[in-house]
Protein backbone atom coordinates (compact mmCIF):
# COMPACT_ATOMS: atom_id res chain seq x y z
CA UNK A 1 0.00 0.00 0.00
CA UNK A 2 3.10 2.21 0.93
CA UNK A 3 3.71 2.30 -3.12
CA UNK A 4 0.69 3.27 -4.00
CA UNK A 5 -0.61 0.02 -5.83
CA UNK A 6 -3.23 -1.24 -4.17
CA UNK A 7 -6.50 1.13 -3.78
CA UNK A 8 -9.88 0.29 -2.48
CA UNK A 9 -12.86 1.48 -4.08
CA UNK A 10 -16.56 1.41 -3.49
CA UNK A 11 -19.09 -0.25 -6.15
CA UNK A 12 -22.52 -0.50 -5.33
CA UNK A 13 -22.93 -3.26 -8.50
CA UNK A 14 -21.04 -6.13 -9.84
CA UNK A 15 -21.33 -4.23 -12.58
CA UNK A 16 -19.41 -1.40 -11.48
CA UNK A 17 -16.94 -3.72 -9.60
CA UNK A 18 -16.78 -5.32 -13.24
CA UNK A 19 -16.15 -2.24 -15.00
CA UNK A 20 -13.21 -0.67 -11.71
CA UNK A 21 -11.28 -3.92 -12.31
CA UNK A 22 -11.35 -4.20 -16.10
CA UNK A 23 -11.73 -1.09 -17.31
CA UNK A 24 -13.88 -2.15 -20.18
CA UNK A 25 -18.24 -1.52 -19.65
CA UNK A 26 -20.14 -3.96 -18.21
CA UNK A 27 -22.74 -3.51 -20.72
CA UNK A 28 -26.55 -2.80 -20.02
CA UNK A 29 -29.08 -5.63 -22.11
CA UNK A 30 -30.89 -4.10 -24.71
CA UNK A 31 -34.55 -4.28 -25.99
CA UNK A 32 -33.51 -7.24 -28.07
CA UNK A 33 -32.23 -9.18 -25.22
CA UNK A 34 -28.30 -8.56 -26.18
CA UNK A 35 -25.44 -6.55 -24.90
CA UNK A 36 -23.25 -4.10 -26.67
CA UNK A 37 -20.62 -5.23 -28.99
CA UNK A 38 -17.42 -4.45 -27.05
CA UNK A 39 -19.11 -5.30 -23.54
CA UNK A 40 -17.97 -7.63 -21.27
CA UNK A 41 -21.32 -8.73 -20.77
CA UNK A 42 -21.23 -9.18 -24.39
CA UNK A 43 -17.73 -11.25 -24.67
CA UNK A 44 -18.87 -13.59 -22.11
CA UNK A 45 -22.50 -14.33 -23.71
CA UNK A 46 -20.50 -15.06 -27.00
CA UNK A 47 -17.98 -17.19 -24.90
CA UNK A 48 -20.96 -19.25 -23.72
CA UNK A 49 -22.55 -19.36 -26.87
CA UNK A 50 -19.19 -21.03 -28.15
CA UNK A 51 -18.84 -23.60 -25.45
CA UNK A 52 -22.72 -24.63 -25.66
CA UNK A 53 -21.70 -24.78 -29.62
CA UNK A 54 -18.77 -27.24 -28.52
CA UNK A 55 -20.60 -28.76 -26.07
CA UNK A 56 -23.62 -29.89 -28.79
CA UNK A 57 -20.50 -31.30 -30.67
CA UNK A 58 -19.32 -33.19 -28.41
CA UNK A 59 -22.23 -35.06 -27.46
CA UNK A 60 -23.16 -35.55 -30.83
CA UNK A 61 -19.68 -36.95 -31.23
CA UNK A 62 -20.58 -38.98 -28.88
CA UNK A 63 -23.71 -40.52 -29.77
CA UNK A 64 -22.48 -41.28 -33.41
CA UNK A 65 -19.46 -43.69 -31.64
CA UNK A 66 -22.67 -45.40 -29.76
CA UNK A 67 -24.37 -46.13 -33.16
CA UNK A 68 -21.24 -47.15 -34.80
CA UNK A 69 -20.52 -49.26 -31.59
CA UNK A 70 -24.06 -50.74 -31.40
CA UNK A 71 -23.81 -51.42 -35.00
CA UNK A 72 -21.02 -53.27 -34.84
CA UNK A 73 -21.96 -55.58 -31.68
CA UNK A 74 -24.85 -56.34 -34.35
CA UNK A 75 -22.33 -57.28 -37.27
CA UNK A 76 -20.30 -59.25 -34.19
CA UNK A 77 -16.72 -59.36 -34.25
CA UNK A 78 -14.82 -57.39 -36.70
CA UNK A 79 -11.80 -60.12 -38.75
CA UNK A 80 -8.85 -59.37 -38.93
CA UNK A 81 -7.09 -57.85 -41.80
CA UNK A 82 -4.58 -60.36 -43.68
CA UNK A 83 -1.34 -59.55 -44.48
CA UNK A 84 -0.15 -59.87 -47.60
CA UNK A 85 3.10 -62.05 -47.28
CA UNK A 86 4.07 -61.58 -50.91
Amino acid sequence: MREGKFHISAVSTIDEGIEALTGTPAGEKQEDGTYPEGTVHFLVEERIREMARQAREFAEGDEEEAEEKATEDDEGPAEPEKKDEG
